[in-house]
């Protein structure tokens, strides 16, 4: 209890300390700054594009959500390493590197939130592309018609502006369709691309029943992913509960030998090196499935 409560005193010292060299500013929004400049200095440019992407949609973390979440990561890492080893240099360290994955989770966040955002614009331009073809009988025409109409947001909507310059520069609609499938390699790109392809080149007297059944794959696909990704939020919720609970059967344990009892293992070093390998292999196992759940967005 002296070491916690010398822990608070040293605390608050030390706000005390960044306080007073930052008179007439706010230490929250100090700390936040330094925060966002080291980010910006060695945070990877395409992430910085797609954390700003995410940030245009409304969809990043504000700063007091940031604060929150630094607030429980270092509060829940300090109290249950203290539990594992009453120790409480063990449990600031555990403390620091549990701060330390908030930079990674939000990344993979901001990835999952990103990908999500192209998938919609992608949706949105294989179903109005369709729709313009069936009008225009022109794949170059249909572009145009979906460019000019206001409905995709970059960087599809730079991408199909490129599409257009690249077959009025070649004549052709190959590699136009080649730059998209690459940036976009979705099956239901190369599929309506391919139909497109076909129908350009070899023409066709009645298209409108191939270009139906085109959309009607489009609606399932988007069916079949917006329910895929309820799926696999409500288990992503049940597996984060599941691998907290893991981390508390220290507690299983300390119940069933008695707290004294169980101090008098950590002595033995073997026990506590196994306490360490419970924590890293429990960690890893919350994070693989943090990356599993925001890289693998169900798009196909």
């Amino acid at each position: 209890m002296q070491e916690i409560i010398f822990l608070f005193i040293a605390f608050i010292i030390i706000f005390i300390v960044v306080y007073r060299k930052n008179s007439g500013n706010n230490v929250y929004k100090y700390i936040v700054t330094q925060v966002g400049a080291a980010y910006n200095r060695f945070a990877p440019y395409s992430f910085k594009s797609v954390r700003e992407k995410v940030s245009q949609l409304g969809q990043e973390y504000s700063i007091r959500q940031y604060t929150i979440q630094v607030a429980i990561f270092a509060a829940g890492s300090f109290i249950l390493s203290y539990l594992y080893f009453y120790n409480l240099i063990l449990s600031v360290i555990y403390m620091i590197l549990a701060v330390v994955t908030i930079p990674y989770l939000s990344y993979l966040r901001c990835k999952r939130v990103y990908s999500e955002f192209v998938f919609e614009q992608i949706q949105v331009y294989t179903s109005n592309t369709i729709m313009e073809f069936a009008t225009t009988q022109s794949f170059v025409k249909a572009l145009e018609g979906v460019s000019s109409s206001g409905v995709l947001e970059d960087p599809v909507k730079s991408d199909v502006q490129m599409m257009i310059n690249l077959a009025y520069e070649n004549g052709t609609i190959e590699q136009s369709i080649s730059y998209m499938n690459e940036r976009y390699d979705f099956f239901v790109v190369r599929n309506m691309h391919q139909l497109f392809l076909q129908i350009t080149n070899e023409g066709s007297k009645d298209s409108s029943k191939a270009l139906e059944n085109m959309s009607l794959d489009i609606d399932m696909l988007v069916e079949n992913v917006y329910r895929d990704r309820i799926d696999r939020a409500q288990f992503h919720k049940k597996f984060v509960q599941f691998g907290i609970l893991l981390y508390f059967m220290v507690m299983l344990v300390q119940f069933l030998l008695g707290v004294d009892s169980y101090i008098k293992l950590l002595d033995n070093w073997i026990v506590q090196i196994l306490l360490h390998i419970i924590i890293i292999v429990n960690t890893y196992f919350l994070l693989s499935g943090e990356k599993y759940y925001n890289e693998n967005v169900g798009a196909e």
